[in-house]
């Protein structure tokens, strides 16, 4: 029966736009908008540094993500453990706090735990200089990607 065959796209717009105000919504609603401003619509995209984000997701993947925000701008990992360290484990966070590629638009974290004899998880001191060290292959890795897309 099509008796109202506009029900189905408005249904569509509705639910469009009150899904884009379950998230970021500066460019996604501007895109679904039914209404046009005359304007070239701006796509939507992460709201941080791309090669910052992709060298992040790379340096870091042999580890499993736990929680993934490109909008802002935060990346964190579970708990990984080596096989030749059963005993420690590892979690990342990492911040990127800028659109730019710069050395201060990256923060990153990492926390260390050690199994006791009893089976429990204890928090232990991680060598801040590993933070720093994920920081520069992250930045090193984000800069190669920037000159790839520039040839």
């Amino acid at each position: 029966m099509k008796m109202f065959p506009h029900i189905g796209l408005a249904s569509l717009l509705v639910a469009g736009l009150a899904l884009s105000g379950c998230s970021s919504t500066r460019s996604v609603a501007r895109s679904l908008s039914p209404f046009g401003s005359g304007q070239a619509q701006e796509p939507a995209g992460i709201g941080v540094n791309s090669f910052l984000w992709r060298a992040a997701l790379e340096t870091l993947d042999f580890m499993p993500l736990d929680s993934v925000d490109p909008y802002g701008g935060v990346i964190i990992t579970d708990w990984h453990s080596d096989e030749t360290a059963p005993n420690e484990r590892f979690k990342a966070t990492v911040y990127i706090l800028d659109t730019r590629l710069r050395a201060d638009g990256l923060k990153v974290s990492v926390f260390k735990q050690i199994e006791d004899e009893n089976g429990n998880w204890k928090a232990a001191n991680i060598d801040p200089d590993t933070e720093i060290q994920i920081e520069n292959s992250i930045l090193t890795r984000a800069r190669e990607l920037k000159i790839h897309t520039l040839r």
